[in-house]
């Protein structure tokens, strides 16, 4: 992103697999940490994934945000193909409500993770606590921001959001549900069946693609900013032009998976959700201040911010 300052990128550290004891989960929960190795006070960022993927994925975020002073942490969720979970598998109803419990468990058991990575320990901030996603990870981020999921095994749409989050990031994330998913989606996925935005207050930056079309929807590329439009503020939407679901790479580095291969996208996503974070973390305004600014003055850019 041209005219964007940024601070020197610093040495990180990386650990994995961390195993944290998940009794009901089935099997252990795998966690991979990304740090500084030097610096203090680090905010916290929990990843989640999207459907099929894992720990091992979205380094170009990942890694940028440790890079740039932040605590990274990445569960593997049930869903990864890297778990070989059977499609009659009796927790696969639950696989949303899982991912949400992996995350809470993460926040839970800090103090493991902080003493699994050498040098770690004090260093990170714990008021300073956000979530992201991509795809069904951005769901998952969402419910921790507030979101409500109706259960499809009790019907029930419970509150479980956490407090120790203060903000999140949705990238390329579901809309609403209803008449809006198509027929595979509705009978296959039931944690999209009707999602209700109303209560996710906690502050967050939606990432959305203006070619993002995706095979779950009825709609067109619009209903992945349903989580900006249909939620309160303080929120904020990114619309990305030209941006597919991998919204130009975020899941790696030259992966079949990005249709719209575009390192320029993804440096604007790292540059702006770093800033972004900053700001809602109550670390600092300047540089979100300035990454909208100058994506306000750009001939061509690569996408638009609103807020609300």
């Amino acid at each position: 992103m041209t005219g964007f300052a940024m601070p020197a990128p610093t040495r990180i550290l990386s650990v994995k697999p961390i195993a944290l004891p998940a009794p009901g989960r089935g099997e252990d929960l795998q966690v991979k940490v990304s740090a500084p190795v030097t610096g203090h006070g680090l905010p916290i960022i929990v990843f989640s994934h999207g459907f099929g993927s894992s720990m091992d994925a979205y380094a170009p975020l990942a890694d940028f945000w440790a890079a740039h002073g932040f605590v990274v942490v990445q569960p593997t969720h049930l869903d990864s193909k890297t778990t070989s979970l059977a499609k009659d598998d009796p927790r696969a109803p639950r696989l949303w409500r899982f991912r949400v419990e992996d995350a809470k468990r993460i926040l839970d058991q800090l103090d493991v993770l902080e003493a699994a990575v050498p040098g770690l320990a004090g260093r990170p901030d714990r008021s300073r606590i956000a979530t992201a996603g991509h795809s069904f990870g951005g769901q998952t981020a969402g419910v921790l921001l507030g979101l409500r999921v109706s259960d499809p095994e009790t019907g029930q749409a419970e509150d479980l959001s956490d407090p120790r989050i203060k903000a999140g990031v949705l990238l390329a994330t579901a809309g609403s549900g209803g008449a809006d998913l198509t027929p595979f989606a509705a009978e296959n996925l039931p944690w999209l069946r009707n999602p209700s935005f109303a209560t996710m207050t906690t502050p967050a930056l939606v990432v959305a693609g203006d070619r993002d079309r995706s095979p779950l929807t009825l709609r067109g590329p619009d209903w992945m900013t349903d989580p900006y439009f249909l939620s309160p503020g303080p929120k904020s939407l990114l619309t990305l032009f030209g941006a597919e679901h991998f919204l130009g790479g975020i899941s790696g580095h030259q992966v079949t998976e990005t249709t719209d291969e575009h390192p320029e996208r993804v440096a604007l996503i790292q540059h702006l959700s770093w800033a972004y974070l900053r700001h809602a973390l109550g670390i600092e305004d300047s540089s979100w201040r300035a990454a909208r600014k100058t994506l306000d003055a750009q001939a061509e850019a690569l996408g638009r911010i609103e807020s609300k």
